[in-house]
């Protein structure tokens, strides 16, 4: 169950926000069963996006993942 301030992982790219499949955002608002208010930020704190997304376009975190890191181009 995902829940408020949980960080889960993008499940497809988002050109028109610069995602990508795999970013990880951090969850500010549950929709009930339909889904997420997403905010995408660089590692120094920048909002990159706050997104609405459907349950199946964002997972939990699993274990032994490691995030990385990449250029946002605005």
């Amino acid at each position: 169950m995902i829940n408020e301030l949980d960080q889960v992982v993008l499940e497809s790219d988002l050109p028109e926000y610069s995602l990508q499949r795999g970013d990880v955002g951090t969850v500010v608002l549950v929709h009930g069963s339909e889904g997420f208010e997403v905010e995408f930020m660089t590692l120094n704190g920048e909002t990159v996006a706050v997104v609405s997304l459907s349950a199946g376009q964002v997972r939990a975190i699993g274990r032994g993942e490691i995030a990385h890191a990449r250029l946002v181009s605005h």
